[in-house]
């Protein structure tokens, strides 16, 4: 895929961000992946002044909305980081079929490594006012209702659902709106 067309053009206002997994592999199964994920959310914004509004993810794909005051360098670092402990994990737990579609599904231009984790880009979308904020958490707390996997947001474990509702969510967030 080529990269994305969308850009990050001003700092310390929040974004709406995907990203997806090369070939739409199913990483986000256990919890040791997705745990990776969440820990560097939460390194991000105790040491980045990175600021997280809302999260989900799901099997092959998350979705957050974040705002930090070098946005652009941090979410090139937070791919960049995930992408190596996940790929030094699978290694590690000899996960070799996963690691021969990430190594298939890599980008023909990348040499300089054997895998590649994420889809480049993550189409960032600025988030311009409170009701399209409403809309975009909406959307990420709902995601795993809409594929049919809980009745209720807040039962999935993987999301800022909980902490909107009022509940202990596994990341803490800065909750908007």
């Amino acid at each position: 895929m080529g990269r994305s067309r969308y850009k990050i053009t001003e700092n310390q206002v929040p974004y709406f961000h995907t990203s997806t997994v090369v070939g739409w592999l199913p990483i986000f199964t256990r919890s040791e992946t997705v745990q990776i994920i969440l820990d560097s959310w939460d390194y991000l914004q105790k040491n980045d002044n990175f600021v997280l509004h809302g999260y989900v993810i799901l099997e092959n794909h998350l979705h957050f909305i974040a705002k930090s005051d070098n946005h652009s360098e941090h979410i090139k670092r937070f791919k960049s980081f995930t992408a190596r402990k996940i790929i030094d994990y699978l290694k590690k737990q000899r996960v070799t079929m996963i690691l021969k579609q990430l190594e298939f599904y890599k980008a023909k231009h990348k040499k300089e490594t054997q895998y590649q984790f994420w889809q480049e880009g993550t189409h960032p979308q600025q988030i311009l006012d409170e009701e399209m904020m409403r809309q975009k958490l909406d959307y990420i707390h709902y995601n795993p209702v809409k594929r049919g996997y809980v009745d209720d947001p807040v039962h999935w474990r993987y999301s800022s659902a909980r902490n909107y509702a009022g509940q202990d969510g596994l990341l803490l967030v800065c909750r908007v709106v």
